[in-house]
């Protein structure tokens, strides 16, 4: 079984609506502050993307069904600050230790916001893995679609996307191993591919047959066709 997280290709959920694209940025107030925070805690170098992204994936599943967007970042980082003991749960209250906290020199000031953010978080590494695939070769990802490291651990690979065959149509070097990363165990980088689906190869019955999906996905993700 998959966790509520895994929702995409999923039936029953009702259409996607877009928002307006001259609406505002942030719908309410709060969400650019959460992404403000969210960003901020970021640069306290406890946790990487990948444990971020599985903290928030590791949400009860009744909260991750109620919660809106923002709603999940900021319940995700709440627990990674506790998790990681960076703040308790009286600090949350507000009634924790007032002492200068060991973290902050490494605070994000408002100064230095535009260039950090502009150096971004390259995640191509150099690896001993040789590319087992070529450009133009058919592949068929693994099933199920699961963390073969840690059980029920992070993976970048969609439920719906398992067991389906496609063609490799880019190689994107060597990167990061969410699956090994978000657990702690090493950024482990192996071979990445741009590998593309017809939509009828991974949906029954796809509104659009002449549709194709392009996925991002790591070599340990693949086997031949």
């Amino acid at each position: 079984m998959t966790r509520v997280h895994d929702m995409g290709g999923r039936f029953g959920d009702g259409p996607v609506i877009p928002e307006s694209e001259n609406g505002p940025v942030f719908s309410e107030e709060w969400h650019g502050r959460a992404l403000a925070v969210t960003v901020a805690s970021d640069f306290l170098g406890q946790w990487n993307i990948d444990i971020k992204r599985h903290a928030r994936e590791c949400l009860l599943p009744k909260d991750y069904s109620r919660f809106s967007y923002y709603e999940k970042w900021i319940a995700g980082l709440t627990n990674l600050l506790i998790e990681k003991g960076v703040l308790t749960p009286d600090d949350l209250r507000g009634s924790g230790d007032s002492a200068k906290h060991p973290l902050a020199i490494r605070a994000l000031k408002a100064e230095d916001v535009a260039a950090a953010l502009s150096k971004g978080g390259p995640a191509d590494r150099p690896t001993s893995i040789a590319a087992q695939f070529v450009v133009g070769q058919k592949v068929r990802t693994v099933r199920p679609a699961a963390n073969r490291l840690v059980d029920g651990g992070h993976t970048r690979l969609p439920l719906y996307a398992s067991g389906a065959t496609g063609k490799v149509v880019r190689l994107h070097g060597a990167h990061v191993l969410p699956d090994s990363n978000a657990h702690g165990m090493g950024e482990a980088p192996e071979p990445l591919y741009a590998v593309v689906f017809a939509a009828s190869e991974l949906w029954p019955n796809p509104e659009h047959p002449g549709d194709e999906v392009v996925l991002d996905l790591w070599q340990s993700y693949l086997e031949p066709a």
